[in-house]
């Protein structure tokens, strides 16, 4: 059933405008950022192609296009994740969703897959992109492999609170103010604090723990923060969801 709600959360996203137009800027924007990374290093390497020459291409390239991936989707998943719930309550559909044969924990979870699925696809046409310079440089998999998984799992926090807050208004583009200004904060909330607080915001930065991913590292806490980040506002979600059910 789960699958069912993500299968329909999906398709509904390609069959809005929003969802191809988000898409063709964002592969757009990642793919002029991957060819003028590629003009840069052959103009830094100022012409060294050969093989023990070329170590570094992975990470030359790869930065600017990671980077620029985890700033866009600060725009991107707001927009996409507006009306995931708010839609249903403006459109009085919500208490028909509760009808449904499914519990809240499904239909949350559903709709989060559904997100993050089309997300994935974007993410994924990333490491094909920069799979291409294999064709002539031996890439770093370790690097590209680390990237991934660290932007994965930033976009899909960034997914699950901004279905948090589309649980939480019925106007969709107050749900994406309300998730940019939040992402805004927590990528940013470590920069303006210092002393023992600075400790304590670094922690609760979602930038501080995909810093490392950046740099090529896989730690177990910082996937172990990202986890659970998205299962605590999907179950804020559900909480929410449970509470408007009671009210009727």
């Amino acid at each position: 059933m789960i699958l069912n709600v993500a299968r329909k959360e999906l398709k509904s996203v390609f069959a809005s405008p929003m969802g191809w137009v988000i898409l063709a800027l964002l592969q757009f924007a990642f793919g002029t950022y991957f060819l003028n990374g590629v003009n840069e290093y052959f103009e830094v390497m100022s012409g060294a192609i050969r093989p023990a020459e070329r170590t570094g291409v992975t990470m030359f390239v790869g930065q600017s296009v990671f980077g620029l991936a985890s700033f866009v989707m600060l725009f991107a998943v707001p927009l996409l994740s507006m009306r995931l719930i708010s839609e249903e309550r403006r459109s009085n559909t919500l208490p028909f969703l509760f009808s449904a044969p499914l519990s809240l924990t499904e239909i949350v979870i559903g709709k989060f897959i559904g997100l993050v699925s089309f997300l994935s696809i974007l993410v994924a046409l990333i490491a094909v992109m920069l799979c291409t310079l294999n064709a002539w440089a031996d890439i770093d998999f370790g690097y590209l492999l680390s990237n991934v998984l660290g932007l994965w799992l930033l976009v899909a926090s960034f997914s699950a609170l901004g279905l948090y807050f589309s649980s939480l208004t019925a106007q969709p583009v107050v749900a994406a103010i309300f998730t940019f200004v939040a992402l805004f904060g927590l990528l940013i909330i470590d920069r303006f604090l210092t002393g023992d607080n600075a400790s304590v915001m670094n922690y609760l930065s979602l930038m501080h723990h995909f810093q490392p991913f950046a740099r090529g590292l896989i730690d177990t806490a910082d996937i172990a923060y990202f986890l659970l980040f998205i299962v605590t506002f999907l179950t804020l979600t559900v909480r929410r969801l449970d509470a408007d059910r009671l009210r009727g």
